[in-house]
């Protein structure tokens, strides 16, 4: 299983624990490859971006991987549970002092992590901008005059506020879902279905649609 690093990683331990599975510290150590026998696991703990890639390739046969990043990259996999942890959401911010007029300015640059569903979110309201690929600190964009709005995932919110930028519309929202090598599945079948059926029993969300 490829799971990723930082906050959706104890989230992940919490779930697994509430459905009998106990698994170790994992970001607690420097070790990327755990092995939880009691469990039937071994565990990689990588990049939350680099999950679909490691399950699409075969490295994994399971991952849990954020909705955004698998919307995103378009990586063809089953998404077999919504998995209820990791909620945020994906938003358009600006600054509070600058707003955009939408149809008014003749030149509108977006930055973001996820230019593929900002295009998206653009078309969809027949909207035309200039997206800027930016890796980090997506909230400097509209500080320096980088851009007039940024893409990027909330959580509270704090760091827009901190930051003197303002929510202007939700693109969409955001759980990580567990996800499975579509060979995987054939070959493993009835290992991951049992997986997912004592995960399902302890998620709020249930079974995917």
């Amino acid at each position: 299983m490829a799971a990723p690093k930082g906050r959706v990683l104890d989230e992940t331990i919490e779930l697994f624990a509430r459905a009998g599975l106990a698994l170790p510290p994992l970001e607690s150590s420097r070790k990327l490859i755990h092995e939880v026998p009691a469990a039937g696991l071994r565990i990689l703990v990588v990049k939350p971006v680099d999950v679909p890639t490691y399950v699409a390739h075969g490295a994994a046969d399971v991952g849990i991987a954020g909705a955004d990043t698998l919307e995103e990259d378009g990586v063809d996999l089953y998404d077999l549970l919504d998995l209820g942890i990791g909620a945020c959401r994906l938003s358009v911010a600006e600054s509070a002092l600058r707003p955009v007029r939408e149809g008014g300015q003749i030149h509108v640059r977006i930055g973001t992590k996820y230019p593929n569903l900002t295009r998206r979110y653009l078309t969809e309201r027949g909207l035309t901008a200039e997206v800027i690929k930016l890796h980090g600190s997506i909230e400097l964009g509209p500080l320096t005059g980088l851009c007039d709005r940024i893409v990027d995932l909330v959580s509270t919110g704090e760091t827009l506020r901190q930051n003197g930028l303002v929510e202007v519309a939700t693109i969409m929202d955001i759980t990580s879902r567990l996800v499975v090598n579509r060979a995987a599945l054939k070959l493993h079948g009835e290992q991951i279905d049992a997986l997912v059926e004592r995960l399902a029993k302890v998620t709020r969300k249930g079974r995917a649609a």
